[in-house]
């Protein structure tokens, strides 16, 4: 059995606005069989947001990004499951909503995205970017740690999940 990868999934504060919507995107991740290893709500500061989207910093749609991303509290998940970037990006469908709802309307973004902005949700798109991603949201999470200690128990154990806190763990019965 290949190892779990790990991948940052961002819900965005119009989805958390919308309890009916974030149950919908919620119900996705768990029949797609990802593993939720770590799992909070909070609202995104605006220095967190200028460092996560550093790369975009001189593309026109920057301020409006960081403006919508500070706007309201966020779910932000870590995700685990074999081939976990690759799959939660084919769960969200493509960035831009448009192309979305008529390429792909089946998926997250096809159906909550209200525009390239509000797209619904974030995925990381490397290995090296969910490390980096993670860290932003989860300094307390400890990558390496998590993968000596806890992949092979998320992997094989019975795991046990708490819908209020939406994140699985290990159950040591």
């Amino acid at each position: 059995m290949a190892l779990l990868q790990l991948t940052l999934a961002i819900i965005k504060p119009h989805i958390i606005k919308n309890p009916t919507s974030l149950k919908g995107i919620q119900n996705v991740i768990l029949k797609s069989s990802f593993k939720v290893v770590r799992s909070k709500r909070k609202p995104i500061s605006l220095e967190e947001a200028q460092y996560f989207y550093e790369e975009h910093k001189h593309k026109f749609f920057y301020n409006r990004l960081v403006t919508f991303m500070t706007s309201g509290a966020s779910d932000l998940y870590i995700l685990a499951k074999e081939n976990a970037i690759k799959d939660w990006r084919s769960l969200m469908g493509p960035t831009k909503v448009y192309r979305s709802q008529f390429e792909a309307p089946d998926t997250i973004r096809g159906k909550y995205g209200l525009s390239d902005t509000r797209n619904a949700t974030h995925g990381s798109d490397s290995p090296e970017t969910a490390r980096r991603e993670i860290g932003v949201f989860f300094p307390e999470f400890d990558y390496d740690k998590w993968f000596r200690e806890e992949e092979a128990k998320f992997r094989c154990s019975q795991l046990k999940f708490s819908s209020d806190e939406f994140v699985h763990s290990v159950d040591s019965h």
